[in-house]
């Protein structure tokens, strides 16, 4: 934790006990990641589940993806990041890159398990650091959460990061949020994307958050309208040159930065 100063609670999440048994996404990924606590929970789900050392690899070759983005965009002057579905802290955190480069740099971190909100809200939240309950299936309410809004200044660029989340829900709901962002986010916006991809179906049996696997053709859909920005879709281990894939690390991720041609002004929405 930076700063000891917390930005005002709504009551939506102080009153929510932290569960590490609550088996969902969000644990898995700080299983096979790089969390701070690998709870009980995710190591069943691991287990259970058979993690291959693949799977371990791709997701931090991910996590890494995210960590350069948002260096670069930082070093671009981009100064406010809204990381959607970000799931439980992880040791590298996003705001800590984007304030080791600008250190007025704001981050608000979003997210539908209230337990997740809650856990960030212990460790995360500084004056330049908020950690609200939303959903990237709703992207209007979380632009609009009173925290986010005292953060955030909708009115110059925002960069919004989707890191390994739109493939948990459906064709329009993914289309759905990059249009919203476009209609919403004033120009210069940002959109950096991470996606699992496979031209096979996937399914994990039991799992309370499915899993949609889209393939490369079918997640550039999703940008429709946005500007790809060089080197494009590409695995999330290579950007942004593209190049051999690190060990262990495969094409389950693809990522890229687009900006997203966005037109909106305060008060439109």
């Amino acid at each position: 934790m930076e700063e000891s100063t917390t930005p005002p609670q709504p009551a939506e999440a102080t009153s929510i006990r932290f569960n590490p048994y609550a088996l969902n996404a969000a644990r898995v990924y700080d299983y096979l990641g790089d969390g701070i606590d690998v709870f009980p929970g995710g190591r069943e789900v691991g287990a259970w589940l058979g993690i291959a050392p693949g799977l371990r690899a791709a997701m931090r070759a991910n996590r890494d993806f995210l960590i350069r983005v948002v260096d670069d965009l930082g070093r671009r002057g981009h100064d406010q990041f809204v990381d959607f579905e970000g799931g439980l802290p992880v040791r590298r955190k996003l705001h800590q890159t984007a304030r080791a480069v600008n250190p007025e740099a704001r981050v608000a971190y979003v997210n539908n398990d209230r337990r997740v909100v809650v856990r960030g809200r212990e460790l995360l939240e500084s004056p330049a650091v908020a950690v609200v309950s939303g959903d990237v299936r709703r992207p209007d309410a979380a632009f609009n959460h009173p925290v986010l809004t005292r953060l955030i200044d909708a009115r110059r660029p925002v960069v919004v990061i989707a890191g390994a989340v739109l493939h948990f829900v459906t064709d329009e709901q993914a289309a759905g949020f990059v249009r919203r962002l476009r209609a919403r986010l004033a120009p210069g916006s940002k959109i950096v994307l991470s996606h699992a991809c496979s031209d096979d179906a996937m399914a994990c049996p039991g799992a309370a958050t499915p899993l949609a696997l889209r393939s490369e053709k079918e997640i550039a859909a999703l940008l429709e309208g946005c500007e790809l920005e060089e080197p494009g879709l590409v695995e999330a281990s290579r950007w942004p040159e593209p190049g051999p894939a690190e060990d262990g690390a495969t094409a389950m991720f693809v990522g890229g930065v687009a900006d997203l041609n966005a037109y909106g002004f305060p008060g439109k929405c």
